[in-house]
């Protein structure tokens, strides 16, 4: 399986996503702990990407230590690890008192498992393959639950006359409420956080279905004419093809 393709960091001047801060206005902490490190650094380039300060623990101990030194506001935890699984990592930070939020990431996906994590002390839970643009989305919302963020940030995003909100899931634009599937509202949010950059559709294969999407790139010509449908019919057409590179959006 090919690695991937997650935006690069690029020049200065691409556009980038406006990222969640601290109250203080420093940099998210995050914490990705995962005994795979092909994809621990996925998740860190893809929060780095978001502007967070992110870092990588590939056992339950390294995981506990960083805690302590790094002090991170969320935390990514896999399941299954050799020695110190999540659940004793989190069993520990609980005992210490250490309330971080915690995203349990696991390839267990029974309904006990499910139970067993948040009953542990998990805040949230998802499963492998995972969805890129969902656990980022997710812990944006857990940042912005249990960290708070820097004064005056807008959980909206917004491209001309389109307006797209994180947290209540609704899009509207001009004032003209967008009805979407999910998956068309996590492709058009992928479109969003990177406003006027072209995005090739490997990348939104990776970010948008799954870092091991077997599938043909012609899912995302259908989804992209799904979204045109809905979007481009309310006013001038803001999704463009950039022949032989990908897709953008900017405003009209």
């Amino acid at each position: 399986m090919a690695p991937p393709t997650v935006p690069p960091s690029g020049p200065p001047s691409d556009p980038r996503p406006t990222p969640l801060l601290r109250p203080d206005g420093s940099p998210i902490r995050a914490l990705v702990v995962d005994d795979e490190e092909y994809l621990s650094s996925l998740l860190r380039m893809a929060l780095r990407h978001e502007g967070w300060d992110a870092r990588t623990a590939a056992n339950g101990q390294e995981a506990l230590n960083l805690v302590r030194e790094f002090g991170p506001d969320v935390v990514v935890l896999d399941v299954m690890m050799p020695g110190l699984d999540g659940m004793e990592v989190l069993r520990r930070l609980r005992a210490a008192e250490n309330d971080v939020p915690v995203l349990f990431l696991t390839a267990k996906d029974g309904v006990e498992d499910r139970i067993a994590g948040l009953s542990a002390g998990g805040d949230d839970y998802v499963t492998k393959p995972f969805n890129l643009e969902e656990v980022l989305a997710r812990l944006r919302g857990m940042v912005r639950r249990h960290v708070g963020t820097a004064a005056g940030q807008d959980p909206c995003l917004r491209v001309g006359d389109l307006v797209l909100d994180e947290e209540s899931y609704e899009v509207e634009r001009a004032g003209v409420p967008i009805a979407l599937t999910a998956k068309e509202f996590e492709l058009l949010r992928c479109l969003m956080r990177n406003p006027r950059r072209v995005l090739s559709k490997a990348q939104l294969l990776d970010r948008v279905w799954s870092y091991d999407f077997g599938g043909r790139s012609s899912v995302v010509e259908l989804y992209i004419s799904y979204l045109r449908k809905k979007v481009d019919t309310v006013g001038e057409p803001m999704i463009h093809t950039v022949r032989g590179v990908g897709y953008t959006i900017r405003p009209a």
